[in-house]
């Protein structure tokens, strides 16, 4: 396929969103792009010392080459923080809304691509669960890594972010009106990827 076709996911941390993005791109050879990433980049920047919308309007890919910093809770804090921002996400999205028409099919997930960044997608899913089973799933990725954490921290976290998230005045996490919703509480990944893939070829097909 050489036209651009957009696929827009969107919702909260620790949803699954990421997991069946990278999924349904690599099932239909479409690009991905983590757009968290992006913020997650600025935010370590900031935390560096650089302010944020200088960082934003400065960012390239060897920003996003060190995954193992980005994924870390202060990554996440700092990305929130500086999401609110409207200059910062004014500063990236052209990058992003460039990435979604590219030649070959594009995958994007965030929290506002399918409202803001790429209102015209083909398909638009927004995927969800729980606070309680978010923050779980949270809690079994961090404690690999720091043994100390308890879930009722990651829960206040997790609840934290989600109202920082959806009460911003500059696009806030939001279902679009024609997403289709997916709620991956109950389900098993293999599961939530299947419907999404569903959905996605549904469109495909009707090109």
């Amino acid at each position: 396929m050489s036209e651009p076709f957009t696929v827009a996911i969107d919702g909260p941390a620790a949803s699954g969103k990421g997991t069946i993005s990278r999924a349904v791109a690599a099932r239909f050879g479409f690009a991905h792009m983590d757009t968290g990433l992006l913020y997650r980049a600025v935010g370590v920047r900031m935390l560096d010392g650089t302010e944020p919308v200088a960082a934003a309007q400065a960012l390239t890919r060897a920003d996003l080459a060190d995954e193992t910093r980005l994924r870390g809770a202060e990554a996440a804090q700092a990305a929130s923080k500086v999401a609110v921002l409207p200059a910062v996400r004014a500063a990236l999205v052209d990058f992003q809304r460039a990435f979604a028409r590219r030649a070959g099919g594009a995958v994007l997930d965030g929290r506002d691509i399918g409202t803001v960044i790429c209102p015209q997608a083909e398909v638009k899913l927004f995927v969800t669960a729980s606070a309680e089973v978010r923050a779980h799933r949270r809690y079994l990725e961090l404690r690999k890594s720091d043994p100390d954490t308890t879930e009722d921290e990651v829960l206040a976290d997790v609840l934290v972010r989600d109202a920082r998230d959806s009460e911003r005045t500059t696009a806030p996490l939001r279902a679009a009106a024609d997403a289709v919703r997916i709620d991956t509480s109950h389900l098993s990944i293999d599961a939530a990827v299947e419907i999404a893939v569903k959905l996605v070829d549904e469109r495909y097909k009707r090109g």
